[in-house]
């Protein structure tokens, strides 16, 4: 089951531009790499639980999630939109009361609802659980995938922290927290269209 092929493929689902990777560089711009460290561990261990339980249940899973779809899109897509309206707000690097970053917690639970971080999921557990596998496969697939995924979206995190220091004027803050809020919106609203496009 650890293979080239799975890292391979987690990796590059991990790096490339997502929900999760926009607010990674979001943070790291606007509170450092110390203070995004519980929000990029909340993802990776969110996206190793989501993993685990996903792949050990995949067959009852397959059965409710075409009925839950609806929900998780207009759910991840609302919290999207709703970060992308509170980047707008976000203050100058490491001003105090301006906000905080995103914590554990609340990146282990984004997991749930960010689309990109389901498709991932069960493409893995689709693509590279082995037929009859049972939860210690998928225990060991979880933690693999964890940790393939933890390096790949802190590159995000790392880019944000080192672009900080080129945003101390107020307006290419601005400018940059808008350009990142755009993008948030922009892949809310992709998903909205492609879903009621599926649906049609």
């Amino acid at each position: 089951m650890i293979d080239l092929p799975l890292m391979t493929y987690v990796a590059t689902l991990s790096v490339t531009p997502g929900p999760n990777n926009l607010m990674l560089a979001s943070s790291g711009v606007n509170f450092g790499l110390r203070r995004t460290l519980p929000h990029l561990a909340g993802i990776s261990v969110g996206f190793g639980v989501q993993m685990l339980l996903l792949g050990g249940a995949l067959a009852w899973v397959m059965n409710w999630l075409d009925a839950l779809r609806p929900l998780l899109v207009a759910a991840g897509c609302g919290y999207l939109l709703w970060l992308a309206w509170r980047q707008t707000r976000a203050g100058q690097p490491g001003a105090g009361g301006q906000g905080r970053p995103l914590g554990f917690v609340g990146a282990a639970l984004f997991q749930w609802v960010n689309p990109k971080g389901w498709m991932m999921v069960l493409n893995v557990a689709l693509l590279f659980l082995p037929r009859g596998a049972g939860w210690d496969a998928a225990a060991t697939l979880a933690l693999l995938c964890a940790l393939v995924n933890l390096p790949c979206i802190a590159l995000w995190a790392v880019a944000g922290d080192r672009l900080r220091h080129r945003l101390r004027e107020p307006r290419l803050l601005a400018l940059f927290n808008g350009t990142m809020a755009g993008m948030l919106a922009a892949t809310a609203l992709w998903i909205l269209v492609d879903e009621l496009a599926a649906v049609a």
